[in-house]
């Protein structure tokens, strides 16, 4: 077992017992001070990867060319979830109408960026990066990690799922995130039974949680000590989370269980700010129907059992929700019952607090760019909101701009 000195010093290499990458370093350049975790706001951003048919989740059903445009894909006003006299949700979410009939959902139509990029890989490095020139390396959500204050001293971005940090989730130094795809990353193997693992985690949690001799608050080892203990604590209650009573499947399951996992790191107070999960499937370019009924069912569900979850722990409050996907599909279907790469699309605010409703009317479908729905809101004025209003940072700072907020994602009157 590693002594205390053994464990601090490596440490302050870089290294921990989570797989960190350079987020230690940065946490030691930007405070040198960990406090309890404390009630801030947090946000969970869902990516809904492969492009996902706006036109088909928040559908103008009183509108006749959308009719004529989808034969076979098209949904009546008697099927959809009515939203007002002109769009309504896909059937699918269902599992949302909750957090709408209260209130707590906020639906933006006609989200994009000037431009519109069809290619799923740099359409997706711009919504990542907020920059729609591609010339940032880093991601905006890095780069508000930065900005973001987080008393509780926790990781700033946490990623739950295969693969490598998504770049939204990199930054710059005092930034970043960690990602996650595999439980066995969260196993501290101390001992050969149970309950002798049991002990000697107790035993390193009390050696390195020691005080050091004759140490001041602002020292620089002090400062590791206490951020080693917070890491050896999300380690026990991830722990705890995967393996005990009532277990959770975060990682190899659906949207569902990523954010059952979320949902039970924020109601242990896990400290961090910003966690980031992914839903992928989303590239419908034939017999779209069946495939994107199941995704809409899976987002509704996976996001009204989030919330409700929330409100067992008295967390929904503090808590909002954002979807996006790299672009939408074209409005007509093609002719394999399926809809191509398009550009602009809807998405979707969650959370309370909000004035939230309708945002914005729907793109015209008698005007189309290249038969494509134009956009009438830059991303970027939803991620300002999200910033400025919910996150209190300098969206300015993170965006390198000023984007007018949404008033629809403000505070009710």
């Amino acid at each position: 077992m590693f002594n205390r000195r053994q464990m601090l010093a490596r440490t302050l290499r870089g290294s921990s017992l989570v797989a960190l990458g350079s987020v230690v370093p940065g946490f030691v350049a930007q405070t040198a001070r960990a406090a309890a975790p404390g009630k801030e706001n947090i946000l969970v951003v869902v990516e809904l990867t492969g492009g996902n048919d706006g036109l088909n989740t928040v559908i103008p059903y009183a509108d006749d060319l959308y009719h004529k445009a989808r034969p076979t894909l098209r949904f009546t006003k008697e099927q959809v979830i009515r939203l007002d006299d002109h769009v309504g949700l896909h059937p699918g979410l269902r599992g949302l109408q909750p957090l709408w009939d209260a209130g707590q959902l906020a639906v933006v139509q006609g989200v994009g960026y000037p431009n519109p990029d069809r290619s799923h890989f740099e359409s997706m490095d711009i919504w990542h990066t907020a920059d729609p020139k591609r010339a940032t390396p880093t991601g905006w959500l890095g780069r508000a990690s930065v900005e973001v204050e987080n008393r509780g001293g926790g990781v700033p971005i946490f990623h739950v799922g295969t693969g490598k940090l998504p770049l939204a989730a990199t930054g710059a130094p005092g930034g970043g995130g960690v990602s996650v795809g595999d439980e066995n990353n969260f196993r501290l193997e101390l001992g050969a039974g149970n309950s002798e693992q049991k002990d000697a985690r107790r035993r390193l949690l009390e050696e390195v949680a020691a005080p050091k001799k004759d140490a001041t608050d602002d020292d620089l080892l002090s400062f590791v000590q206490r951020r080693q203990v917070q890491t050896l604590t999300a380690v026990e209650n991830l722990r705890e989370l995967l393996e005990g009573p009532g277990r959770v499947r975060g990682f190899g399951g659906g949207l569902q269980q990523k954010l059952q996992l979320v949902a039970g790191l924020i109601g242990r107070g896990f400290g961090t700010r910003i966690f980031y999960v992914t839903i992928d499937g989303f590239d419908t370019h034939a017999d779209q129907g069946p495939a994107h009924q199941r995704l809409m069912t899976e987002l509704g569900n996976a996001i009204g059992e989030f919330f409700r979850e929330l409100k067992e722990t008295g967390d929904e409050d503090r808590v909002r929700l954002l979807t996006f996907s790299e672009f939408g599909r074209r409005v007509r279907e093609n002719g394999s019952r399926g809809t191509d790469h398009g550009a602009a699309a809807c998405l979707f605010v969650a959370g309370a607090g909000m004035k939230a409703g309708v945002v914005g009317k729907h793109p015209s479908l008698s005007d189309l760019g290249d038969d494509d729905l134009k956009h009438h809101t830059d991303f970027r004025r939803v991620y300002a909101s999200l910033l400025e209003g919910w996150l209190g940072c300098d969206a300015k700072a993170v965006l390198g701009a000023k984007w007018d907020e949404l008033p629809e994602l403000g505070p009710k009157a």
